[in-house]
């Protein structure tokens, strides 16, 4: 087993800050329709140094073992970070002590990205597209690039 897969199974051990939060002051989710993972992130800011920063931030995740390693990297790593500076996090940034994601693993990154970008910015995010039916239109094209969109509640 190389470094990252054990730093994974390491967070899968013991995922931090996941369920939902109750008192929450922002709250974002995504899917991504190509891979059926889904991510929703919550939020909780408080006052510190004349600042609005993030107390508290988990998640729930219905996706891959990476995804939920990164959302439990990431709700550490945001603790105290501003809004400006949580917005600046890339995929990469929220998988902290986990490492480089590997190329099939940058959409596990992405979709805990677009949850805390959603949570910021719940007007800024894309409207998803109209499908023909639950699955899709089975007679599209494949994707080309993994696709983030927001879930309404």
């Amino acid at each position: 087993m190389d470094d990252f897969e054990s730093k994974v199974g390491d967070a899968l051990a013991a995922p931090q800050n996941q369920g939902e939060m109750a008192d929450a002051d922002a709250v974002g989710t995504v899917g991504s329709p190509e891979c059926g993972d889904m991510m929703r992130m919550w939020l909780k800011f408080t006052e510190k140094d004349g600042k609005k920063v993030i107390d508290r931030a988990s998640f729930q995740a219905f996706g891959c073992q990476t995804a939920i390693a990164v959302a439990s990297v990431a709700t550490k790593l945001l603790q105290g970070k501003t809004a400006e500076e949580a917005r600046h996090l890339s995929a990469q940034d929220l998988a902290g002590d986990l490492g480089t994601l590997p190329p099939m693993k940058i959409h596990c990154g992405q979709l805990v990205e677009g949850a805390l970008r959603n949570a910021l910015d719940p007007t800024d995010a894309p409207a998803p597209k109209p499908q023909n039916s639950l699955i899709g239109d089975i007679h599209s094209a494949k994707p080309q690039s993994i696709r983030i969109v927001p879930l309404t509640d």
